[in-house]
């Protein structure tokens, strides 16, 4: 496995620990969260997936209102609050990557996001995924 899908695969992880484990009172612990996760993960999180690993999570910490907007005007019928919290983290990386990343090609965003849904998500989350991401990309005019 390649050092950036294990960084996406790890920051889905670390996505999933945070939406679940925050306080809703206090905003303010996704840093002390996410050191946390680091530290129980140290092992997992090599030289080789530190930056990119770091640079998904904090990226859709500081955009994840845009990109939950983004990832509910983009899913047809599915309301952000009725999305799993895997397919919704997974569309969250892959949005982010879509919008901020202009060095990582779409096809390759898209498509890593569909394998680490087939791999964490449900039986359907692929093709969800793929469909929301795509409409992303198309509504964005992301090339």
């Amino acid at each position: 496995m390649g050092y950036r899908r294990k960084s996406r695969e790890l920051a889905l992880q670390a996505l999933f620990y945070l939406e679940k484990n925050q306080d809703e009172s206090n905003k303010e612990n996704k840093d002390e969260l996410l050191d946390l996760f680091c530290l129980n993960f140290e092992k997992e999180i090599t030289d080789d997936t530190q930056s990119f690993f770091m640079l998904l999570v904090k990226g859709v910490m500081d955009c994840e209102s845009e990109l939950d907007s983004l990832l509910d005007s983009c899913s047809k019928n599915w309301k952000l609050s009725r999305m799993s919290a895997v397919d919704k983290n997974i569309m969250r990386i892959g949005a982010f990557e879509l919008l901020k990343c202009p060095d990582i090609p779409s096809s390759v965003t898209i498509n890593e996001a569909v394998e680490i849904g087939k791999k964490f998500g449900a039986k359907d989350s692929a093709s969800f995924i793929n469909g929301v991401l795509d409409h992303i990309k198309i509504s964005e005019n992301i090339k």
